[in-house]
């Protein structure tokens, strides 16, 4: 796994025979030799600390320790301030390392060496300049070859998926490829990722995806750190590569800048492609609705794969703009994957989506991604597209529920899907004439199938009184309450006031 270059470590340093450097401290971490060394420098102050970084060696002789005391208040202020490690010059002041010098750095586990009078301390920064200039130009190296690799394996075939292979390779860790709707389309290697992994991933890579803004993200999940990096433009993203790398040195990020640039042609050149057949499945469509079912499977077999096969639902989905295209991307991708199970095209009603009926489960996931309404036909056959398509236009508009079926719907009655405003209106105004005892008589009446003893008894009165209530209400709407027509109106009028 490629991460930041530390440059030159304490351990090659002490490794150049031609220095003689020689380590003199006990009980170190595992890890103090293999820190990195930015640079190496030589002072004899007393507190150099104003004047240097972290990740310095520092070379001293010793002029500073005359009285041969103050080790531990030097020592602490060289840890503190994140120096890498102490060599001590012997022979010049002392003809060896001092003991209290030695054990401050035993106490506070700094890596001490030696550094011989036959080894002049400008021999040890050079040592040092030279391998992080060796190491540099080996990184540039790498860089170059990488990419040239790269420029290679996008000109095969599948030259995105070969693109993705290669930058896991030469990276030396996992890499995967978003589509503009948050899935994973792209993996090397593949199935390496366990699922908390893999949920994590995906939903850091959809709240990047909904902000829609050209960036770069970092996740750390389990024990792996992920750099995300969007692909394509602000506002217009089509997808996210993810590295499986917390941090990049700059030849690095120089080689995913490369394959950023290569994914993005690659995907806006994709995007063209989608534009077109995209048209071809609207044409599918509007072939579907027209009753041309043969000419509707010849486009549909060559755009992409068959028609889902009968039974099928219609759904159609209030989706516009960018996010239609993602919903269609998706859905074509999902048609990738069942062969023969899903296909969608658009009309000027939204997104249309063809499913097997018992494939429809797609059309709650489509849902939820992408926060549009879907309405749902009833199963049947391609001779009755038009229908369908009407009635899940109508479950879309009239349900209540992210995915609206048409049976929903059949479920609350016609009038249901009666205007409310403007039923409930018109039903008022037709029995507002009615005295209360009057409408709460007729309804009765209704409710009872036109039976007087019933009415009757549900309203705690005799019959006769119903029967002279009716002829009043008969007068006071002027119509006869024996015409099938106008019980059916009062009826209907009665459902929508009560709601």
């Amino acid at each position: 796994m490629v991460t930041l270059d530390p440059g030159s470590t304490l351990r090659a340093l002490l490794a150049r025979r031609e220095l003689d450097l020689r380590l003199a401290s006990d009980g170190l971490p595992a890890d103090a030799l293999e820190q990195p060394i930015r640079w190496v420098h030589s002072t004899d102050l007393a507190d150099p600390t104003p004047f240097l970084t972290d990740q310095v060696v520092l070379l001293t002789t010793g002029t500073q320790f005359g009285d041969d005391t103050g080790y531990d208040e030097y020592v602490g202020r060289l840890v503190d301030r994140g120096i890498t490690a102490l060599g001590f010059g012997t022979e010049v002041v002392r003809d060896g390392i001092p003991a209290g010098l030695r054990d401050a750095c035993d106490r506070r586990r700094m890596p001490l060496f030696e550094v011989p009078y036959s080894t002049p301390f400008i021999a040890v920064a050079r040592a040092n300049a030279d391998a992080i200039a060796a190491q540099a130009y080996a990184r540039r190296s790498w860089a170059l070859s990488a990419q040239r690799a790269i420029a290679l394996a996008a000109l095969r075939p599948d030259g995105l998926g070969a693109t993705i292979a290669e930058l896991a390779k030469q990276l030396d860790t996992w890499v995967g490829m978003y589509d503009a709707a948050g899935a994973l389309v792209r993996e090397h290697p593949t199935g390496t990722l366990d699922a908390a992994t893999v949920g994590s991933l995906g939903d850091e890579v959809g709240a990047v995806l909904r902000r829609g803004a050209h960036s770069g993200s970092s996740l750390r999940s389990s024990e792996t750190a992920f750099t995300l990096q969007t692909l394509g433009r602000g506002g217009a993203l089509r997808g996210v590569l993810a590295i499986g790398s917390g941090t990049l040195d700059r030849e690095g990020r120089d080689v995913v800048t490369a394959v950023l640039a290569m994914a993005g042609l690659a995907l806006e050149q994709h995007q063209r492609l989608s534009r077109a057949r995209a048209a071809l499945r609207t044409g599918v469509v509007h072939a579907l609705r027209a009753g041309d079912v043969t000419l509707a499977g010849r486009i549909a077999r060559d755009v992409g794969g068959p028609l889902p096969t009968e039974p099928i639902v219609v759904a159609v989905a209030d989706a516009a703009g960018t996010t239609a295209e993602q919903l269609l991307e998706f859905l074509e991708l999902r048609a990738e994957e069942r062969q023969g199970s899903v296909f969608s095209g658009a009309d000027e009603d939204g997104a249309v989506i063809v499913v097997r009926e018992a494939d429809d489960a797609v059309l709650e996931e489509a849902a939820m991604r992408f926060g549009v309404r879907v309405g749902v036909s009833g199963a049947g056959a391609y001779d009755g597209f038009e229908t369908a398509h009407a009635e899940a236009l109508l479950a879309r508009d009239r349900g209540a529920a992210a995915v609206s079926r048409v049976a929903d719907l059949r479920a609350g009655g016609i009038l249901s899907l009666v205007p409310d405003d403007a039923g409930a209106t018109l039903a008022r105004a037709l029995l507002d004439p009615l005295a209360p005892e009057l409408a709460a008589t007729v309804r009765a009446w209704l409710h009872a199938d036109g039976s007087h003893e019933q009415a009757a008894l549900a309203l705690g009165v005799h019959r006769h009184t119903v029967r002279t209530r009716l002829a009043a209400a008969e007068r006071t709407l002027g119509v006869d309450l024996s015409s099938f027509a106008v019980r059916a109106e009062l009826w209907a009028a009665f459902r929508l006031v009560e709601g």
